[in-house]
């Protein structure tokens, strides 16, 4: 029913820098080897690498939960490779084979990294984020909770409840709702049309006076605040613009290639096609 986004939080941060501080310690301890493979090292600086090269895992997991699904998967990976080298298969055709494959796509990759790199400044992201602020139209958005019932003879019980003040709305949603009782902020065009009407039309602190039929059922709405919507902060959306601006930029220096080269492309029939 509702469409979110995922964006780091000042508590996301703390516990990111509380990851970063365990992971100074765990690297004093045990002389930082994370793992022991038949005698190789595996390293927790190895993992922390990973980790760190990873930035949209970094947002959203701390690095001891990342660590105990890494560790594993390196171990495997090091087993892996392990049992290939005793097989042999470096000197495989089929791994020199592939191996050539891999550099030329390696150095494709690099090449294009490196230019979308040179495109992509501090400036470029400042812009484009003036850019958003500058067109950015404010509106109206609702912070609620919902209690989510089957019938509307339960909504209209929930309600009586509410307005005696015989319980409160926190302890009616455990007790009730088959939804997660925390809607957040959102704006009207988030949610079903019925929904919304009902939110917007309510006060600061109030509660819906009847049940609110949409195709989920009947809800019991409680209005928590109400304001109007503001650009989100640029450090909030900076990877975005960031990840927008290297689309792009990839889409340029393509198109740079092919303007300065010489292309010629011939359909099936053999006649000359033209490249677009």
């Amino acid at each position: 029913m509702q469409k979110k986004y995922i964006i780091a939080t000042t508590a996301a941060l703390v516990v990111l820098i509380a990851g970063a501080f365990t992971y100074k310690v765990y690297a004093e301890k045990n002389e930082g080897i994370a793992a022991i493979v038949n005698n190789e090292k595996i390293t927790v600086a190895e993992i922390k690498e990973a980790y760190e090269q990873n930035p949209q895992i970094k947002a959203q997991v701390p690095f001891e939960e990342f660590y105990e699904h890494a560790i594993d998967v390196m171990v495997n990976s090091k087993l892996a490779l392990q049992a290939a080298t005793a097989a042999n298969v470096q000197e495989s055709e089929e791994y020199k084979k592939q191996l050539e494959e891999l550099k030329d796509e390696v150095a494709r990759q690099v090449y294009l990294e490196q230019k979308v790199k040179s495109k992509i400044t501090d400036e470029e992201i400042k812009k484009v984020y003036d850019e958003y602020v500058a067109k950015f139209e404010s509106e109206k958005e609702v912070k609620a909770k919902h209690i989510l019932v089957e019938t509307e003879e339960l909504a209209k019980e929930i309600i009586a409840k509410l307005d005696s003040g015989e319980e409160k709305f926190e302890d009616l949603a455990r007790k009730y709702s088959k939804d997660q009782p925390d809607l957040g902020y959102f704006t009207a065009n988030v949610m079903v049309p019925e929904f919304s009407k009902a939110a917007f039309a309510m006060e600061k602190g109030s509660h819906s006076a009847k049940p609110v039929k949409t195709e989920f059922g009947y809800h019991v709405i409680l209005v928590e605040d109400v304001r109007d919507t503001k650009p989100l902060p640029l450090e909030n959306i900076q990877e975005q613009i960031r990840m927008n601006l290297g689309q792009q930029a990839v889409s340029e220096v393509i198109k740079e290639l092919n303007d300065n080269a010489q292309i010629e492309k011939f359909g099936l029939d053999g006649k000359k096609i033209k490249n677009k």
